[in-house]
Parts: C-alpha cells; structure tokens; sequence
C-alpha cells in the first residue's frame, strides 16, 4: 500500500476507484477491522482500499480482454476485506480472478470462492 512509482498509478488508481463503486452497488462493504488498528475508521478504509491484491487486479482487468482469467500470487494471505471484495469484483466484471496466497488458491467466479469463505 502506497506505492506509486508505477507509470500508470493514476489510471490504476482511478480504475480501482470506479470498480469499488460498482461494488458497493452490488452490496460489497468494507471491513475496516480488517486494517490495522492504530488508524482511524476512515484511514482503515483508504487503507484497505488499495492494499496490493486489489491493485492487481485493477491492473489485470485494465490490460487483459475479458473472457480471460487474471491469476495473481501473493507471498501472504489475503485479508478477509480483499477476499469478500474480489468475490465481489469477480461478479460486477464478470470475470475469473485467481489468487494464489500463502496457504491456498482462491478461485474467484461469479461472486463465490472456491474456499467457500474458508481461509
């Protein structure tokens, strides 16, 4: 969270931003309990906002056509906040979304995980 030397951190940033809109209108809520506790509930969720997994994939469904599964690693798990999001994701775009963590593949399709919620 909060790095922006990427060239296209902008775009990234504001892709996300859109993406989490169409969630919040699909029902998604952020679970700011999810961020560290010395913030502020408002900090949590900007925090929250742009942890590394969501950019990821705000990146993959900007530089891939759709129909195509995007497949993520990450060296940690994912945070409950970021796993209900991407399921959410996963239904507003219509897309796959694969995240390896440290534990597990999550296959996200359709607003589901195939961890059935268990990590």
């Amino acid at each position: 969270m909060g790095d922006k030397s990427h060239p296209e951190t902008k775009d990234i940033y504001q892709y996300l931003d859109g993406l989490m809109w169409r969630c919040k209108e699909a029902g998604y809520a952020p679970l700011p309990e999810s961020a560290m506790h010395e913030l502020e509930e408002e900090e949590r969720e900007y925090a929250l906002r742009y942890h590394s997994e969501k950019l990821a994939v705000a990146f993959g469904l900007m530089k891939t056509s759709h129909g195509t599964a995007l497949k993520i690693v990450k060296n940690l798990r994912i945070c409950e906040d970021c796993h209900s999001a991407i399921k959410f994701i996963s239904a507003v775009t219509n897309r796959e979304i694969i995240i390896r963590d440290k534990l597990r593949f999550h296959h996200f399709r359709e607003g589901s995980c195939s961890c059935l919620d268990y990590w």
